[in-house]
């Protein structure tokens, strides 16, 4: 149910009965009554206007800044806490710990790599190897240039994501980047769980 506005008798009539009204607490501010009329907002100014004069070559007032709303995926993986002993961690992301195992998705397509990675994740973690190495390959720059912009190499944007998800979810404890002797943005250590 929508209120109606008052009418403007209605109005007067109102204010003549607050005049002669005794307030409870005088020492209290009243607020205008909800009722009264509002006044109109203020129309905001935009930030540019289609009719202002514009010469070629004159640089633009509007602030250009690149839209980002997700943090790259090496900003995600480094500043994902640390599930794994924090010494062993350090060695690995120093290239000290050499991978028990490795796998590489290099020219797979997307539904031939995802089962070929689960495979090998479940696998691993039932023989019982601790760290493994997932080579992805940082992709091919793309010739196509489009409204929306697409992320260089499919599978180096996906894998973590697959990682992270059951039903590998319950094997992998860490994921980080590769260091540059193991393929470095290309590649990503995989710190399994024991398995019980």
């Amino acid at each position: 149910m929508t209120r109606r506005r008052l009418r403007l008798d209605e109005i007067e009539l109102w204010q003549k009965v607050a005049q002669r009204t005794e307030r409870l607490h005088p020492e209290r501010r009243t607020d205008p009554p909800s009722h009264a009329v509002r006044p109109k907002p203020k129309p905001q100014k935009p930030a540019f206007s289609i009719n202002e004069p514009f010469t070629l070559g004159q640089p633009s007032t509007v602030s250009n800044t690149p839209h980002k709303l997700q943090p790259s995926l090496q900003d995600r993986l480094s500043s994902a806490p640390v599930q794994m002993d924090k010494k062993s961690f350090g060695k690995m992301k120093r290239g000290k710990l050499s991978p028990e195992g490795r796998i590489d998705l290099h020219g797979m397509t997307l539904d031939r790599a995802h089962p070929a990675l689960t495979r090998f994740i479940l696998s691993a973690q039932a023989s019982g190897k601790r760290l493994v190495l997932v080579i992805t390959g940082k992709g091919k720059r793309s010739d196509e240039t489009g409204p929306i912009p697409r992320p260089r190499g499919v599978l180096r944007h996906q894998v973590p994501g697959w990682l992270s998800s059951p039903p590998l979810a319950q094997a992998v404890m860490q994921i980080s980047p590769a260091h540059v002797s193991h393929g470095g943005e290309g590649a990503y250590y995989v710190y399994l769980r024991r398995q019980r």
